[in-house]
C-alpha cells in the first residue's frame, strides 16, 4: 500500500465515528488551548514589566536619604534629611561609572488654570533628569540649564494634569498655572508615559526649576535635599558598578565607620525590574506546566481510543492481513490516524488558545503578546504525543495473529 492509500483509509476510518474522533481530540485541544493563551498572556506581562522599566530610565539608581529614630519610633526612608546638595554634585564629578544626576524635589499641590484646580505631584529637577528618564515634549519644551539657573517660573505638565486643568485637546503651551498660588508659564507637556511601576500615573505631575522650587515652593532645607538623587550608569552592564561607588563615597563622606549602618538608601532599578521578569516568567512556565499535562492527558485518551479501535477491528485487520497486508502497513495505518487525531487537535487547539487569551485581554484587561514560534512548537509537541501514545496501539495491531483475528467475535 502507498502513502496515499494509508492516509485515506486513516481518514475514512476516523470519520466513520466522528463524534468520538471529537471527542478523542478534545484533550489535545484544551491542552494546546492552554498552552497558547497561558504563554501569550506571560509573555505579554514580561513585554509590560519591560515597557513600565523603560518608562522609569534605563541605567538608573536612585539615592534617597535615611530613616529617622526617635526612641522607639521609626520613620520611613527618607525621613530624616542626609543627602546635601555636595554629596550630589560629588557623585557626579569624582565617580567615573556616573554618566548623569539630577535631583528629584516632590510634594502635592492644588494647581489651578482656567477656574480649574486638580491635586497633583509638583517636581522640582533639572534637565538631566528628562534625560536620565528618557523623556520628551509632546509639544512645547522642556526647561533648560539657563532657566534653572535663572530661577525661572516655567512649568512642564504631564498629560493627565493638562487633561483635568484645560481639556484632552488643548494645546497649554504659553498658559499660565498657579502651583500654590505661584503664577507659572506652561512651557511644555511631556510626552504620555502610562503607569508607573508601582502602579502610579506617570502623566500625573508638574515639572518645574529646582532653583524656583526651592525658593518659591519649599520650605528651608539649606544644604540638605528633601527628595532624592536620580543617578545613571555610563553604560546599562555599569549600573551595578556605579551603585557600589555610589554607596562607598557616600559611606565616605558621611563617615560612617565599618559594620554601621547607612543613613541612606540606594536603589537599583535594574534589579526591581529582573526581579519582577522572573517573577512573570516562573508564573509562565508554572502556567504552561499544567497546561502540558492536560495535553499529556489527551495522549492517554488517544491511546485509550485506539485500543479500542483495534479491538473493534480485529476482523478487518485479519482479513486485510490474509489477502497480503505486510504488518509495517498495520503499523503505519494506526500511527497515521493516532497522529492525524492529535494534529487536528493541536490546531484546533490553536484557534481555542487565541479566542481564550483574547477573551481574558477583553474581560480582565490582561496584556497578551501571541507568539508564532510557541504555536508551532505547541503543535509539533501534539503531533509527537499522537506518536508517543498511538505506537501501543498501532503495534498491538501489526502483531495480530491473521487466523486468530478472523475468527474473532
Amino acid at each position: 500500500m502507498n502513502a496515499f492509500q494509508i492516509g485515506h483509509i486513516a481518514t475514512r476510518a476516523l470519520l466513520r465515528n466522528k463524534m468520538r474522533s471529537f471527542l478523542t481530540t478534545l484533550g489535545v485541544i484544551i491542552g494546546v488551548g492552554a498552552v497558547i493563551a497561558m504563554t501569550a498572556i506571560g509573555a505579554g506581562a514580561k513585554a509590560r514589566v519591560e515597557k513600565t522599566f523603560e518608562s522609569m530610565g534605563s541605567r538608573m539608581l536612585v539615592v534617597r536619604s535615611g530613616s529617622s529614630r526617635q526612641g522607639g519610633v521609626r520613620g520611613g526612608a527618607g525621613s530624616q534629611p542626609t543627602i546635601t546638595w555636595d554629596d550630589m554634585r560629588a557623585i557626579q564629578e569624582e565617580l567615573p561609572a556616573v554618566e548623569r544626576v539630577a535631583p528629584l524635589l516632590q510634594t502635592r499641590a492644588q494647581v489651578m488654570a482656567e477656574g480649574q484646580n486638580w491635586n497633583t505631584s509638583v517636581q522640582g529637577t533639572t534637565p538631566d533628569y528628562f534625560l536620565i528618564r528618557e523623556w520628551q515634549a509632546a509639544t512645547g519644551a522642556l526647561f533648560s540649564d539657563a532657566e534653572v539657573a535663572q530661577s525661572s517660573k516655567v512649568a512642564v505638565l504631564g498629560k493627565t494634569v493638562v487633561d483635568n486643568l484645560f481639556g484632552p485637546y488643548a494645546d497649554p503651551v504659553g498658559q499660565i498655572v498657579r502651583v500654590n498660588n505661584v503664577p507659572f508659564e506652561v512651557i511644555g507637556v511631556t510626552a504620555s508615559k502610562g503607569q508607573s511601576a508601582f502602579g502610579g500615573d506617570n502623566d500625573d505631575v508638574v515639572f518645574v526649576p529646582e532653583s524656583t522650587y526651592r525658593t518659591k515652593l519649599q520650605g528651608e532645607l539649606r544644604q540638605y535635599i528633601s527628595g532624592s538623587v536620580n543617578v545613571q550608569a555610563r553604560a546599562k552592564d555599569l549600573t551595578t558598578e556605579a551603585q557600589t561607588q555610589v554607596e562607598e563615597l557616600l559611606r565616605r563622606r558621611h563617615r560612617i565607620g565599618d559594620g554601621d549602618d547607612d543613613d541612606f538608601q540606594v536603589r537599583n532599578l535594574s534589579d526591581i525590574a529582573s526581579a519582577q521578569q522572573e517573577g512573570a516568567e516562573t508564573m509562565t512556565s508554572l502556567l504552561a506546566g499544567i497546561a502540558l499535562v492536560s495535553l499529556l492527558v489527551g495522549g492517554i485518551g488517544i491511546m485509550n481510543i485506539m485500543l479500542v479501535s483495534v479491538t473493534e477491528r480485529t476482523r478487518e485487520i485479519g482479513l486485510r492481513m490474509a489477502i497480503g497486508a505486510k504488518p509495517r502497513s498495520i503499523l503505519t495505518q494506526f500511527m497515521v490516524e493516532a497522529v492525524t487525531l492529535s494534529i487536528i487537535g493541536g490546531l484546533f487547539g490553536v484557534g481555542a488558545g487565541v479566542g481564550a487569551a483574547s477573551y481574558l485581554v477583553a474581560k480582565f484587561g490582561w496584556p497578551m503578546l501571541l507568539q508564532v514560534d510557541i504555536m508551532v512548537v505547541a503543535v509539533g509537541f501534539s503531533g509527537l504525543v499522537g506518536i508517543g501514545f498511538g505506537l501501543y496501539p498501532a503495534y498491538k495491531a501489526s502483531r495480530l495473529d491473521p487466523i486468530q483475528a478472523l475468527r474473532y467475535e
